[in-house]
Formats: structure tokens, sequence, C-alpha cells
């Protein structure tokens, strides 16, 4: 294995060499040289500590289905009502917690800002394994989608801005995959812990303390991990920022993707129709649409399955059984999407498993069966797996670095306003007017997002340079 080796620059360059002063680093440089690094063992390094991070993030979530479960059946059962507000209180966190630290990483960097989201997430979690009453679980969880809220939008912005370009799909996929570990292995602990009190605690808490504690640890690795060198730069950071794409350059070679960008090579021009075309509003209010469709099916069908399984009338174990199964679509998924991501423009892709969600969202509200329920669910969660990642990629690649961390976070917000709304419409929906009722919904807002992106959206951007 070789290092990266710094290549001097022609005399027309722009891009300053390792003696220019650090004033000199400009913004197109520091952009040039990233995109023609191969991928080093700190590139893997930092999507090491993001999936780390975001298999918290998707525990965390996926624990609200199994309390759907849990408090949707005796002796737990707490109501339709007060359930609704317990599952919604994680997004309406999110809402405030989104755009707040979406608007904190613009100012103090997104990388910081992912350490500290994690550092609020743990005591958030563990205080919530402890809460007994009703009110104190609510604030839990509404703390808790302060972090969670913000994550996810500033991990994808974080590793848009430092992963090569001609591979950045299916590299973030990568990391979606691996964090999708997070969600059935939780749900399994749920499920073999069963009716058991270890220390006192039931099962589905113990599930809390897992995810408070690895949250704690992977907030503490980002500290390890240099800046986006791109946010540096365009903060008026020249020298940190040059530092910074140094630890990437001097990093030992992992792998050089074929067809990549080479160090100081003219950049790859992003399409008109992909960035250039229309206004930032445009473009915001585009994405704030799509963010703000998307969760009524990618959000609230797992979050509501289980309350959908109990309906169909399977017990408790045999529904944590099958949300649990229906998880490791997402792992599939995202592996399958990954090979494939770069290859296609964004836009097809989300299209596609938008159509794709909408029929095995059907299937899933028709079957009685345990193998046609567990089929659907599988099949959903896998182009599920492709779809947000797609999207929240796609939105990232819209903006500029200089406001990529606070459009998208801000844009995040809306979806976790329609995400808190979810669980408030659909589940009283549920228990008044049936599956087929809140399937009706979830199938209007998938042909929505269908119009939208085929009427209003650009191609993107995938394995073109962002800036």
């Amino acid at each position: 294995m070789r290092r990266v080796t710094s290549v001097e620059p022609s005399s027309d360059s722009n891009v300053p060499n390792a003696k220019a002063p650090a004033a000199m680093v400009d913004f197109a440089g520091i952009g040039r040289r990233l995109d023609g690094l191969p991928v080093t063992y700190l590139h893997l390094a930092t999507m090491a500590v993001c999936a780390f991070g975001f298999t918290f993030d998707l525990l965390e979530l996926s624990l609200g289905n199994v309390m759907t479960a849990v408090f949707s059946v005796s002796p737990s059962d707490m109501g339709a009502s007060r359930l609704s507000w317990l599952l919604s209180a994680t997004f309406i966190g999110a809402i405030v917690g989104a755009p707040s630290l979406g608007w904190y990483a613009e100012r103090h960097g997104p990388k910081r800002t992912l350490g500290y989201a994690l550092a609020l997430l743990a005591p958030a979690s563990l205080a919530l394994a402890g809460s007994r009453e009703y009110g104190a679980m609510l604030a839990m969880r509404l703390l808790s989608g302060v972090a969670l809220g913000a994550y996810p939008p500033l991990m994808i912005a974080y590793l848009t801005e430092v992963l090569p370009p001609a591979r950045r799909g299916m590299l973030i996929l990568m990391v979606v995959a691996c964090a999708s570990l997070g969600p059935p292995a939780g749900i399994f602990l749920v499920r073999w812990l069963g009716s058991t009190h270890p220390m006192d605690f039931e099962a589905w808490r113990w599930g809390f303390i897992v995810g408070g504690l690895g949250a704690a640890a992977a907030g503490a690795a980002f500290a390890f991990l240099p800046e986006s060198p791109r946010w540096l730069v365009a903060s008026g950071q020249a020298p940190d920022a040059e530092s910074a794409w140094r630890k990437f350059e001097r990093s030992m070679i992992l792998w050089q993707p074929g067809g990549g960008l080479r160090a100081h090579s003219k950049p790859l021009a992003p399409p008109a129709s992909a960035v250039q075309s229309g206004s930032f509003t445009r473009r915001f209010l585009l994405v704030g649409a799509l963010f703000f469709l998307s969760p009524w099916t990618t959000a609230a069908f797992p979050l509501l399955s289980g309350a959908v399984l109990v309906a169909k009338g399977f017990n408790l174990s045999s529904t944590l059984l099958y949300v649990g199964i229906s998880t490791l679509g997402t792992i599939l998924g995202t592996i399958v999407a990954a090979l494939f991501i770069d290859r296609f423009e964004r836009r097809s892709a989300i299209v596609l498993c938008a159509a794709s969600m909408a029929l095995a969202a059907i299937v899933f509200a028709l079957s009685r069966t345990a193998s046609g329920l567990i089929a659907a669910s599988l099949a959903f969660s896998t182009f599920a797996a492709l779809y947000v990642p797609s999207l929240s990629i796609y939105a990232a690649e819209l903006f500029p670095t200089r406001s990529r961390s606070a459009a998208t976070s801000v844009t995040w917000g809306i979806n976790r306003v329609a995400a808190s709304l979810g669980p408030l419409v659909l589940l009283p929906l549920l228990h008044t007017r049936g599956v087929p009722a809140m399937s009706v919904v979830m199938g209007a807002t998938l042909v929505s997002t269908i119009l939208v992106i085929l009427v209003w959206s650009p191609s993107g951007l995938a394995g073109r340079a962002i800036d």
C-alpha cells in the first residue's frame, strides 16, 4: 500500500502547493483536491464513525415500533391517543432539533455538531430507560428527537463534502447499510429478553440503555475525525482547511475508484439542470416538499406496522418477530442499492423506489398470512432503504457548501413535522377505519411524491463534483 502523494500544480493552476501560504488556499482548490483523492483509510474511519453513530440513531427510531407493540396490548395498553403522542414526541423534538443544530453546524462545523448531537442523545435515552411515568417518558422522547432529527441530514452533508464524488453515493449507502444492523439487533434483543426483567428493567428499556451507551461512545469518537475542509475554507478558516485536507492526503490509500477524478484535474462541471437552474428558494421549496411527503410512508409504515399486526390478530411475540425480520430488508436493500446508485440519476432511483413502496404497502394491507406480511414488509423496507438515503443525498447535492448543513437540516425539520403528524393521524385512523383507510393516505403521498419529482425536480449530481 502507498500514500497519496502531492502533485505540483502547473503554472496556470489555481491550486496552491504544500509550500503556499495558507491564506492562498481557496475554496475551488480545496474542493478540487478533495475530489482528486482516492478512498483512503481516513475516509474509511470517517465512514465507520458516522455509521457507528447512525446505528444508534436508527436503533432509537426502531424502538418506537417496539413501543407501539408493547403499549398496544395488555397489561401496558395506554390507549391510542396517549400512544400517538408518545410516538410523535420524537418527531416533534426533531422539528426543533434539525434546524437548530443545522444552524449551529453552519457556524461551527458539521463534524463537531454530529458529536454534540450524540452527546445529547445518550443521557436522554438512559433517562427514558429509567422513566416510570408517562410524562417523563414523553419529555425524554422529545429531548431524544432533538438529536435524532439533526443526525441524518448532517451526516449526509458531512460525508457528501469529504468523500470522492465518483463513488459518493455508494460509499454513503455502505454507511447506511452498516448502521441498518441497529434496528434488527435492538428489536431482537427486546424479543429475546421477552418477559424477563434483568436488573428490574423491562425488555424494551434495555433497548434504550444499549442505545444510550452506544450513542455516548460514538459521540466521543467524532472528536478524532477532521472537520470538513470544504466547510472550513468556506467559513474563512483557510489554514485549518489546509490541515484537514492534508490529513486525508497523507492517509494510506484503500481504494482508487475507476473513473474517479484525479488530483488537480479540472473538476467536472455540474449539469445546469441540477444546480445552476432555478433559485435557492426554488430548490429549498422542492426539497422541503419531498421531505414533507416522504415520512407519511417511510416513517409511518415501520412505526405503525406493529400496531397493524396486532390489529390483524397476531400476539406480541409474533409481532416483534415479524417486525424484526422486516428490518433486515433495509440491510439487503442498501447493499444492493450501493452497487448501482452512482450509475443512475438520483431522480429515476427515487421514482422507482416510491412506486415499489406503494405496491408493497398495498400487499401488506391486503395480506392476512404471516408469509404475505413478512414478504410485503421486507419488500417495503428494501426499497425504503434506497429511497431515504437517495433523497437525502440528492438534497445535499443541490445546495452549496456554505449553506448545505443548514438547508438540509431545516428541510429535514419539515420532514419531521410530517413524521410527527403521521402517528397522530394514521394511528387513530387505523383504530377507527382500519388498515385500508390508513393505506390510502400512505399511497396518496407516494403518488404525490412521484408527480413532484417528474414535474419539478432536476436530475441530480450522481458521480459529479458538488461545488
